[in-house]
């Protein structure tokens, strides 16, 4: 095929044209040296054959190139994951030498590209048993998209010859018809299903072949499909990956730039529902603009999505969460108007701070907007399939642009100690009863003995906020079953206040966890702990009985194959009957620790002049500094007949209740829940 008839037709690709990609290169040159200069460094590595999967959305990255001194093995696998093997031939990296050449113009580049994917189609054939892990749908989805994406940038180039683009558009076609072949349930529910078929459309809409208009339409109608059954209406894909719920939306994202370069309509949900996924991934990164490490993500800067979702759909809301200027990434993919686009656009984020995904039970606190905000994020939802982890109840803490309480991440997906290690609830900032697993896993991806999430509920307000969440994991054990609740109390911008709740007749042990991130200091004895950083003095008080605290080491993982140690509090607690149990933080500029104390206090009746036992209702005196405020929280029904309680000489009722003490309230307070 002659290349020019190819690049002609270049308002079918992501980027318009030579001309186009020429301004894109100027604005990274002027933008992001830094990153022009890392991008071609890397682009060195693949002409050298020297591959290392370190890009922003790498799913699984590795951290030691391989090196082919002569010919590729497209199969190697270097150790005991396949999971190489897998990124190997998806080809991210042929999109950096794409890049790298657009900045350059260096025909090293080109000539590595040409050679690599010829090589590639000329020895990895669909039909030998022995490439099949070449050939997952998935790998043939994401292909598309990177194949693509990758050859856009090399308008002009000599080494682009006919038998090159003979060779590309031949094999594309049969990566089509493959995924044509395939649709079944698994994918219908699976982020593989969307993956592979944005693959598909990918070829319908970008590549000249003769049944080019049948893929495109097949692929949006099972995108379609997928959309409706995926994607919680609250817009979080269900799976309860943050990363592969960003999979999903970069994948849709393309769909619709593509659909909207041709002309093409696109059938309900799409366009609405990949607006729904960018603004969950706005709303629920943390302020610095990074994912969650929630069930199997990484540490990744996810802005460039939302940078994408704000031009493609006109929304303030998603420009307030891009950043300041045009994406690193995302330029590549709309193209240079874009960036005029995206400074022009007006940024208005939600009135509240707090945001509510009640359908897949997902909740964030924020006491402002802004990167250097206080985030606290509570789940309790489903387990989300093979990429969940056991993290019901499970909360992160986020504060003055840094990490305090962790989840530990995912780390690897080969059936080994370590991927249990990592998805137990035991790496998660929960709770346990008996040490024992809420999930039982069986292998990487499937678990018996699954639970049921309930009582979810959620209060935003501009002084305080709250959440709260428990599950039926523990209400089949054979030493007595065991109603887990956890609520979360909020008093902005600086005080967070957590109840656990053990509802049971029987005798249990209890743990609850809580994992610091590394690039801090952590103190303390039984009761107070401190936690120390660059940016934040953080105070950890044990309301109660007699917890028993213990730092211990354990470890994290902010990206795939990456470990470090830290340092994780382990409390543990016991009881006879229902037991409930506080941990109080408050929250400081580094330097500037304010004093810090939690202390329980009796609750009585105002008509029934009688003390209520602490099984019923129960009241915290917290002093952060000069404030002061009296919380009351009732564990089960108390007015009967109509009644208010007393608390420290606060009189109210309700069943989360909040005195602002240093501001002189006494009476009622303000009823977070009634």
């Amino acid at each position: 095929m002659n290349p020019q008839a190819f690049f002609e037709g270049s308002d079918r690709l992501f980027m318009r044209g030579a001309a186009d990609r020429d301004r894109i290169a100027a604005f990274m040159r002027e933008t992001y040296p830094d990153e022009v200069a890392r991008l071609v460094a890397s682009a060195d590595m693949i002409v050298d054959r020297r591959f290392v999967f370190e890009e922003r959305w790498d799913m699984e990255r590795t951290h030691v190139p391989e090196v082919f001194p002569g010919e590729i093995d497209w199969l190697h696998q270097p150790g005991d994951d396949p999971e190489w093997i897998f990124a190997f031939n998806r080809m991210r990296f042929w999109i950096t030498l794409g890049r790298a050449y657009a900045l350059t113009g260096d025909e090293r580049y080109a000539a590595a590209f040409a050679d690599q994917l010829t090589h590639w189609v000329r020895t990895v054939k669909r039909d030998d048993p022995a490439n099949a892990k070449a050939w997952r749908t998935i790998e043939a989805g994401i292909r598309m998209e990177y194949w693509v994406k990758a050859m856009a940038c090399f308008e002009g180039s000599p080494a682009i010859t006919s038998e090159v683009m003979e060779a590309f558009v031949t094999s594309m076609t049969e990566h089509a018809e493959f995924l044509m072949g395939v649709w079944n349930s698994y994918n219908l529910m699976s982020n593989w299903g969307v993956l592979a078929n944005h693959g598909l459309f990918i070829v319908g809409a970008a590549v000249p072949c003769p049944r080019a208009d049948d893929y495109r339409r097949e692929a949006a109608r099972r995108l379609a499909e997928e959309a409706r059954i995926q994607i919680d209406d609250d817009g979080f894909q269900w799976e309860q990956s943050p990363m592969y719920h960003n999979e999903v939306t970069s994948c849709y994202l393309d769909v619709v730039t593509l659909a909207d370069r041709g002309g093409y309509e696109l059938p309900d949900p799409i366009r609405r529902k990949t607006q729904d996924l960018c603004r969950v991934t706005a709303l629920s990164g943390k302020p610095d603009g990074h994912e969650l490490s929630m069930g199997d993500s990484d540490d990744i800067d996810q802005r460039d999505l939302v940078v994408r979702g704000a031009v493609i759909f006109s929304d303030p809301m998603l420009r307030a969460f891009g950043g300041p200027v045009m994406d690193v990434d995302a330029v590549w993919d709309l193209g240079a108007d874009a960036i005029a686009a995206y400074d022009a656009m007006p940024a208005e984020p939600p009135r509240s701070t707090d945001t509510a995904l009640h359908h897949s039970g997902n909740f964030y606190l924020r006491d402002r907007w802004g990167e250097d905000a206080t985030f606290v994020h509570f789940h309790c939802g489903t387990l989300g399939a093979g990429h969940g982890h056991s993290d019901k109840l499970h909360f992160d803490l986020f504060a003055r642009g840094e990490d305090i309480l962790v989840d530990a991440g995912r780390y690897t997906y080969v059936n080994k100690p370590e991927r249990f290690e990592f998805k137990n609830a035991s790496a998660h900032n929960t709770v346990t009863v008996d040490d024992e697993e809420v999930y039982t896993p069986v292998d990487s991806w499937g678990c018996s003995r699954l639970s049921r999430a309930v009582n979810r509920r959620f209060v935003a307000g501009d002084r305080y906020a709250y959440a709260e969440g428990g599950h039926l994991g523990y209400q089949e054990l054979a030493s007595g079953g065991v109603f887990v609740n956890r609520r979360l109390l909020f008093l902005k911008p600086d005080i967070l206040v957590i109840c656990d709740e053990f509802h049971t007749a029987s005798a249990h042990a209890y743990q609850r966890y809580f994992h610091f991130d590394s690039r801090g200091q952590v103190a303390g004895d039984g009761r107070r702990f401190a936690y120390d950083s660059a940016s934040n003095a953080v105070d950890l008080l044990l309301v109660g009985a007699a917890p028993q605290g213990r730092l211990v080491e354990t470890r994290l993982s902010r990206r795939y194959n990456e470990l470090e140690t830290n340092l994780t509090l382990r409390v543990d607690d016991h009881g006879i009957g229902p037991l409930h149990l506080f941990t109080v933080i408050g929250l400081n500029p580094a330097g500037r620790r304010e004093t810090l104390s939690a202390e329980t206090v009796p609750v009585s009746s105002n008509f029934k002049s009688v003390r209520f036992d602490d099984a019923t209702i129960q009241a915290l005196n917290i002093t952060k500094g000069e404030r002061a405020f009296t919380v009351v929280i009732a564990h089960r029904e108390y007015a009967s007949p109509t009644d208010t309680f007393n608390a420290d000489g606060c009189t109210g009722f309700g069943e989360v209740s909040v005195f602002d003490r240093g501001a002189g309230e006494t009476s009622v307070g303000t009823i977070l829940v009634r």
